[in-house]
């Protein structure tokens, strides 16, 4: 037990633990049936969907700054180093992201686009925590108002998940990463610029990370309140019922509500701007998202800072899948396809959790990384022995 918790005892359990919530909420999206007998959202898809792959993305961006120096940004050549370590990392990344969306399964894999996610982000890594809030806070807004001007511009997406036959056509492609596709980067950079932020404050600070889940709960319920308030006016519900004649503006809402898969009508007004649905990637959107991962991320890690050190190292065992979310998220979409038990059955739900929660308590014990995180870390860890200052590189 004692060499367990010197381990984990330079870890961030709380955000471990967030990176587990949001893999496991990932897969119930993926695997449990979406709406109910009624027609009815189910709470675990009005609870999750959307949600968890953007608490993946601001999980992304905090990883990022944990890095790159915590709450004081790596300079110079180590800045040099990190960056091409990414860089290889979004890569690798990306690359196995393609071939996940060749396996055919009914996911549209994020890998891909959090590779762009990684490489979009490098020009940032050296900003402190306040210039990484405020132009997180412009990216909510700037991102969906570009991808609303620029989309209509651009051919309608090919593919639910990003695959090696495009590659053929790179423009194409490259359009689908940044504007068209169900993880959009160029919008979705706020998310992980916001991430980085966050991972830039103290968060072995009892008042720094209650200000973060409080925040958090603050800007979620708001935005979405602001947002049933702004798309119930007339001159807005206008223009969204074009999009669902013969109903109301509370009946479109709702349909709106089981997901608009990236983007909004690429031939809708800006009024769709104001709308908050799951992966609808409007600025409403991604502040109720926004704020509804700074509050698992601080709840997470205010349950961690309170805990008993003995409960804690328990706690970051049950919640090592946290620790190996690429290895797991590849393992789950890989028992996902026709040939792999289990059958693709909301039933078996129950097994993904129980395998992957398994693997990564198991791995977790005995310390060591996941094969694909060593994988992918290979070259950064490699760039880091060339560093002058050694700086911690993980939290």
């Amino acid at each position: 037990m004692s060499a367990l918790t010197d381990r984990l005892s330079t870890r961030l359990v709380g955000v471990d633990v967030a990176r587990c919530l949001a893999l496991l909420g990932m897969m119930a999206t993926h695997v449990l049936e979406p709406i109910d007998a009624s027609g009815e959202l189910t709470r675990i898809q009005s609870i999750a969907g959307g949600r968890s792959a953007a608490l993946f993305a601001v999980l992304a961006g905090v990883s990022l700054a944990l890095m790159t120096g915590r709450q004081e940004p790596v300079r110079g050549q180590v800045l040099v180093s990190r960056s091409l370590g990414l860089a290889a990392r979004a890569v690798l990344i990306a690359l196995l992201g393609l071939v996940l969306g060749s396996l055919g399964t009914n996911i549209a894999i994020i890998l891909t686009y959090y590779g762009v996610l990684f490489l979009g982000a490098i020009p940032f890594l050296g900003l402190r925590a306040r210039w990484l809030w405020l132009l997180g806070a412009v990216w909510v807004v700037l991102g969906p108002v570009v991808s609303q001007v620029v989309r209509p511009m651009l051919p309608l997406r090919q593919f639910e998940s990003p695959e090696p036959s495009q590659l053929v056509e790179p423009a194409r492609l490259l359009a689908e990463l940044l504007f068209t596709g169900y993880y959009p980067a160029v919008p979705w950079l706020a998310y992980v610029l916001i991430g980085m932020a966050i991972g830039r404050i103290d968060l072995r600070n009892r008042t720094v990370v209650s200000m973060l889940w409080s925040g958090g709960l603050v800007l979620s319920l708001s935005a979405t309140w602001l947002s049933g308030r702004l798309t119930r006016l007339p001159s807005v519900a206008g223009e969204l019922l074009r999009t669902y004649p013969g109903v109301d503006i509370d009946a479109a809402l709702t349909a709106m509500s089981h997901g608009l898969y990236g983007q909004t009508p690429v031939d809708g007004g800006w009024q769709w701007l104001l709308v908050v649905a799951p992966h609808a990637t409007t600025p409403f959107d991604l502040a109720q998202t926004i704020g509804s991962s700074m509050f698992v991320i601080g709840a997470c890690q205010m349950i961690a800072l309170w805990l008993p050190e003995r409960w804690r190292v328990g706690m970051a065992v049950l919640f090592g899948a946290g620790t190996m979310t690429l290895t797991l998220y590849t393992l789950h979409v890989v028992m996902m396809t026709g040939a792999v038990w289990p059958p693709e059955t909301p039933e078996t739900y129950v097994v993904h959790v129980l395998v992957v929660l398994s693997i990564g308590a198991l791995v977790t014990a005995w310390g060591r990384p996941g094969p694909l995180e060593w994988l992918v870390g290979r070259p950064a860890a490699w760039l880091r022995r060339t560093e002058p200052d050694r700086r911690p590189a993980s939290g």
